[in-house]
């Protein structure tokens, strides 16, 4: 990847590869091994998709270490990493340089590679301590590009200014956003990411899966998972926007799933969407040749806005 236009239209997402803390398998109720991915990155190869999202905390490793694992039989020109440096995990008794280097290396480690496309801060808890601990992987040769996550305005800002005083850049912004949580939008940060050209990547535009439609009130979300305690209630009052995605999809012969993923294309982001499935990534591939028109975005924008359902996690803000 020699610059980040090469992007695939959609990033595919290993969060629920990695089991235990932090894992997967608490937010979607579902164990996962690397056996049960073979399949989903032989069709993501197939469907030109070949960017992966990661993080070391990710099941505190388990994901990188199931996606390395398959990425191995692979050449490493033939696909891009994306991974984390996460500051709640991070050594504290070294600096904050030897921090982000240490986790750096056992994502390395993890992932069978000997650097990552992207690198991002997993989310603000300190910009001014964190942030200078990329610029030596950027200029070694560690990380290709770098990226925050979870980041207000103000807070994007202040790691542009620190990076580009070492002649560096952000080139991209992970947060969520999705036909419910558009603050990142209302915020000014997609404003801020086209002028300055960097791209936007979207995650959670299905709300792991309340806007895929197969869940509602009658189809609750698995018991016990974290999607069934965030979602659970909400599901009766998404059904007026679902259905509109369902209609919107059958002139496309597409689910609401595609619908929202298309949205996010439509938004000029880059959609990150998890996959535990093959079809999720056939589908994800058939979603970014969907181009929906104005009117069916406005439509299904007002109705998102008329529910107005909170879907911000215990580990975001409103942005």
């Amino acid at each position: 990847m020699s610059q980040m236009n090469d992007l695939p239209p959609v990033a595919l997402g290993a969060w629920a590869w990695g089991s235990g803390a932090a894992g997967g398998d608490q937010v979607f109720g579902n164990h996962f091994t690397a056996a049960d991915f073979r399949s989903v990155f032989a069709e993501a190869v197939k469907c030109g998709l070949n960017l992966w999202d990661t993080a070391a905390v990710y099941g505190m490793g388990a994901s990188e270490e199931i996606l390395g694992s398959i990425l191995q039989e692979r050449p490493r020109d033939s696909f891009m990493i994306s991974t984390k440096f996460t500051p709640q995990i991070a050594n504290l008794g070294v600096s904050a340089e030897e921090a982000v280097q240490q986790m750096l290396d056992g994502s390395k480690k993890r992932l069978r590679v000997d650097y990552a496309d992207i690198y991002w801060i997993h989310n603000p808890a300190d910009v001014q301590r964190w942030t200078p601990g990329l610029i030596p992987l950027a200029k070694s040769g560690q990380i290709k590009f770098i990226g925050v996550s979870n980041h207000n305005l103000t807070e994007i800002r202040n790691a542009a200014e620190i990076l580009g005083k070492a002649g560096l850049k952000i080139t991209a912004v992970q947060n969520h956003y999705s036909l419910l949580n558009r603050s990142s939008e209302t915020a000014g940060i997609l404003d801020y990411c086209r002028e300055n050209g960097i791209v936007f990547f979207a995650y959670m535009v299905l709300e792991q899966g309340a806007l895929s439609g197969k869940y509602d009130a009658a189809h609750p979300f698995p018991a016990g998972s974290d999607r069934a305690k965030c979602y659970g209630g909400s599901l009766a009052r998404l059904g007026e926007l679902v259905q509109a995605m369902k209609e919107t999809g059958t002139k496309y012969g597409a689910s609401p799933a595609q619908i929202a993923e298309a949205w996010a294309i439509a938004k000029g982001t880059l959609p990150l969407i998890g996959v535990t499935k093959s079809a999720q990534v056939k589908e994800a591939a058939a979603a970014a040749k969907i181009r929906l028109q104005p009117d069916e975005i406005v439509r299904m924008e007002e109705l998102a806005d008329k529910i107005g359902v909170s879907t911000i996690r215990e580990w975001e803000k409103e942005m």
